[in-house]
């Protein structure tokens, strides 16, 4: 019995429970015929019975299951966002010349609705993003980076990102950012096609970065009013964004 495991028992058990059942009704009414009648009836109801509680149950430990990995996905993000992300998106924001086209659209609210959000991402869609290489300055941009290196690391060995592959080719095209400027001895005299490369590096980061930052604005917004509160007062794209609180009463 000791190598028997409670599934096994309980199935044995319950069998012998039936069984005892239908002998006290036999015992009692001595009618075979009615008995047969309604176990064969049961019996051929049973597999449509199991499909039907297998189907059910399954879609719902699946829909609970995905639930649960995107919550943790979603904190993983909003660690990314506080360590390093929205650090970078001022930064990369600094070297695109033509961002007054999209810093407009990019100063979220709390009146602004799931339509607003896929509204955004469409203009996004439509705009040419810039990198002016000539306003980055690498040797800082290196390191910051190099000072995320074991953060980025630890986010890359999550399993948890499997689940969302846009954040995870985000942080791949920031590694890969590190890796390049990790490369390189010296910043200065670079040559012009290096430059270029760098650029499009950045600018590979950059565009993902904004899609990702507009998402997590949109989770913070429905599930963590006080985590967007704070978000929106330090939004990279607003220049007046500041995360003191100020009086609306006039003195």
């Amino acid at each position: 019995m000791k190598r028997l495991g409670w599934q096994t028992i309980l199935g044995i058990f319950l069998v012998l429970i039936s069984s005892l059942l239908y002998l006290i009704h036999f015992a009692i009414f001595r009618d075979a015929h009615h008995i047969f009648l309604y176990l064969i009836g049961d019996i051929a109801f049973l597999p449509i019975e199991v499909l039907l509680v297998t189907l059910v149950l399954h879609h719902l430990l699946s829909k609970r299951e995905k639930q649960v990995k995107l919550e943790k996905l979603n904190m993983i993000i909003g660690a990314f966002f506080s360590e390093v992300g929205t650090r970078l998106l001022t930064l990369f924001s600094d070297f695109d010349p033509c961002l007054d086209e999209i810093k407009k659209n990019l100063i979220v609210t709390n009146g602004w609705s799931d339509q607003q959000f896929a509204d955004v991402h469409r203009r996004l869609r439509g705009y040419v993003y810039g990198i002016d290489i000539q306003l980055v300055d690498l040797k800082n941009l290196n390191t910051l980076l190099a000072g995320e290196r074991e953060f980025l690391l630890r986010l890359l060995e999550n399993p948890n990102l499997l689940e969302h592959e846009s954040f995870t080719e985000l942080l791949w095209a920031i590694f890969h950012l590190l890796e390049e400027l990790a490369n390189r001895p010296d910043f200065t005299g670079l040559p012009k096609e290096d430059c270029e490369h760098l650029g499009n590096d950045i600018k590979r980061a950059y565009v993902l970065l904004v899609h990702q930052w507009l998402d997590y604005m949109r989770h913070l917004k429905d599930n963590y009013p006080y985590l967007f509160s704070l978000a929106m007062r330090t939004n990279p794209f607003d220049q007046n964004a500041s995360p003191i609180i100020q009086s609306l009463a006039k003195p």
